[in-house]
């Protein structure tokens, strides 16, 4: 309820123009890696990346569904099978894959099987894509170590990447764009709560 409030709050300050479909994540530059992470509500999920040295941008999207081009519209009505994700822009040589990983499990709930929080659905349940084997070997093994700290399932699934599509401008940086409707919503979806619940002094780092 309080997400698709703040979603219709957010809509209404927006164009009414129709909206145009999302597109393709851009290519890397020279010496830049990307990661994409699901961890329910992307609103959440920019800013404990954002502030990462070494990480270039994030950008909230679309990955793993059926169809070209997804709206969130599309994505809301569980039809093409995406999830909300970010995809995590960072130089290597300046901070590494195993780091972004222990920050992407700091700031979700990976026992949650039917989604994040107080957000329900597929589109928001938790998942780390991969690129290549030593991508998968690292989220293997930091899955398998959060797993035993926890002394819990930990659900969130490791797949292979696929198209990353950009979220619609409003959806991007809306901590910093609608702060007190992010906070509102954070709040009251109970994610601090629960995050602080499992990880103590390191949730959300």
């Amino acid at each position: 309820m309080l997400r698709a409030m703040s979603l219709f709050l957010a809509l209404t300050a927006c164009s009414p123009e129709p909206a145009l479909a999302t597109v393709a994540a851009p290519p890397l530059e020279a010496g830049q890696a990307a990661a994409v992470f699901a961890g329910g509500c992307f609103w959440c999920m920019e800013k404990p990346f954002e502030i990462l040295p070494g990480v270039l941008s994030v950008t909230s999207g679309y990955t793993g569904g059926e169809i070209e081009g997804p709206s969130y519209a599309q994505v809301s009505s569980h039809a093409t099978k995406h999830r909300e994700a970010i995809r995590v822009v960072y130089d290597p040589g300046r901070i590494g894959y195993e780091r972004l990983l222990e920050v992407y499990w700091h700031n979700i709930d990976p026992t949650q099987a039917d989604g994040q929080f107080c957000d329900r659905g597929h589109q928001y349940t938790s998942a780390v894509y991969v690129r290549t084997p030593e991508e998968r070997a690292a989220a293997t093994a930091s899955k398998e170590a959060v797993q035993a700290a926890l002394g819990k399932t930990v659900v969130t699934e490791i797949l292979d990447a696929s198209t990353f599509w950009v979220a619609e401008g409003y959806h991007q940086d809306f901590y910093k764009t609608n702060p007190a409707r992010y906070h509102s919503y954070r709040t009251g979806c109970g994610r601090d709560a629960r995050l602080t619940e499992l990880w103590g002094s390191q949730a959300g780092h």
